[in-house]
């Protein structure tokens, strides 16, 4: 199991002490091939936070994404009333409602994501969504080892030169965060075909 840094505070929430600070997980993902958790496995966790967590939280079924390491739990909040109210008004009601949140349910959040990192093996971040301000409470930022040829590498290397990024490491993060604002119906359509070939493998000779 991965353990998070204590200079980042052990991911906030799901660690018990709520801090508004990245999670750094040393060497994870050194060595790991693969794309992940399968489909099945991220089924199991969505429908453990259903039945988990409690029904007045949310207005809909929260937004649930998981991967080896982290489990990202985002809800949607009920807006506040501020009929003919101004843009900043309307987003000023709307972080201090996701601020009374956080603080109403900073003890029971603590509590589900120590059942899940028990259960699941992976850290839980918390965010919730309400009229038009998002905010994550802890995110679990994570390592990954990977080789690159000198085509590449001067990619990455002209990112930092040109002040995008401040090092290869942020460029490839970057560059990654760049894929898939703009490739996200095609990396869509990618998941979809990969939960279908695991549907297909499930259903072979050696299922049980």
């Amino acid at each position: 199991m991965n353990t998070p840094q204590e200079d980042s505070a052990a991911a906030g929430d799901a660690a018990g002490t709520d801090n508004d600070t990245n999670a750094s997980s040393q060497g994870a993902g050194a060595g790991q091939g693969g794309t992940g958790q399968g489909n099945g496995a991220t089924e199991e966790v969505r429908g453990w936070f259903s039945g988990r967590l409690p029904g007045d939280w949310f207005t809909a079924t929260p937004q649930i994404q998981a991967d080896r390491e982290e489990i990202t739990v985002v809800g949607v909040l009920p807006a506040p009333e501020t009929a003919g109210g101004s843009d900043a008004e309307r987003a000023a009601a709307a972080e201090g409602r996701i601020r009374r949140f956080r603080e109403e349910t900073r003890g029971r959040r603590i509590e589900i994501a120590r059942e899940a990192e028990h259960k699941f093996r992976r850290k839980v971040s918390w965010g919730v969504t309400c009229a038009e301000v998002t905010e994550m409470f802890t995110t679990l930022s994570v390592p990954v080892m990977t080789r690159l040829r000198q085509p590449e590498r001067r990619v990455l290397d002209t990112l930092v030169d040109a002040g995008v990024a401040r090092s290869r490491s942020d460029a490839l993060a970057w560059c990654v965060r760049l894929t898939g604002e703009n490739a996200d119906a095609w990396l869509s359509r990618l998941r979809a075909a990969l939960r279908h070939v695991e549907e297909v493998r499930d259903q072979g000779p050696g299922a049980a």
